[in-house]
């Protein structure tokens, strides 16, 4: 198998294209603050993962960023911390100040020459936007959690992908799913049997971060530590190394 084999990309965006770690962390940081007690990076990721998670399978119709708002809130209460509506609501809007990874809109633009390039979110059409101004491409296709009606990892929205990928011409064999979420996106891309490509943003820190334990790690096709390191690696392939 090699990785001019497939005809698109699909990608998680958040965690994978843009830092969303860092972006939460910058968010967070009225309530990390008043919250008097000295938690770690990774401590503050993984609560936003736990209540996350927990957000979006009791409420998954609610958009994004309002998602985040409540998050926001949950947090708060955990910390023992009050937080007015307004940060809740400032929070939730966050989002668009995320950044992208310094890598992601060069990797972007050199994949674009070969793959039709398509993303799988799970966020809200409005706060994809902005993330895609820092992005650098046009995208062949948009699909959200907004547009599905549910969040990753339910495989309904790849059921929804697929469905869509099929009237563009693109069936689930020439699908590479590229992300960096073991628990999103790598464990029902695997029960869907879709070959996979894991960008391992975190290779160098412990843990899950801002994602739940994914219980057992899933099978991947490829891995990279960065976006830099896949486009190299196809140009690689192309030169015949």
């Amino acid at each position: 198998m090699k990785l001019t084999d497939f005809k698109a990309l699909t990608f998680d965006c958040y965690g994978t294209l843009i830092d969303w770690e860092s972006g939460m962390i910058e968010g967070l940081k009225p309530l990390i603050e008043r919250a008097g007690r000295d938690l770690s990076r990774n401590e503050i990721l993984e609560a936003h993962a736990r209540h996350e998670s927990s957000q979006q399978k009791w409420t998954p119709q609610k958009r994004y960023s309002d998602l985040l708002s409540t998050v926001y809130k949950r947090l708060a209460e955990e910390w023992g911390v009050t937080a007015t509506r307004d940060e809740c609501v400032a929070y939730g809007e966050s989002v668009k100040d995320w950044p992208a990874f310094a890598d992601t809109a060069a990797a972007l633009r050199y994949l674009k020459q070969h793959y039709r390039l398509v993303v799988l979110s799970n966020v809200d059409n409005r706060s994809f936007s902005f993330s895609n101004q820092k992005l650098g491409v046009d995208f062949d296709a948009i699909y959200t959690a907004e547009d599905i009606g549910s969040y990753k990892p339910s495989e309904r929205n790849f059921n929804y992908m697929l469905e869509k990928l099929a009237t563009l011409g693109i069936g689930a064999e020439q699908v590479l799913h590229t992300a960096e979420s073991m628990f999103h996106d790598h464990v029902p891309a695997s029960r869907l049997g879709l070959k996979s490509c894991w960008i391992y943003r975190r290779h160098a820190d412990q843990g899950f971060g801002a994602t739940m334990h994914p219980g057992d790690m899933p099978k991947v096709d490829f891995r990279f530590d960065s976006m830099a390191d896949l486009a190299k690696a196809h140009s690689e392939v192309l030169r015949g190394g």
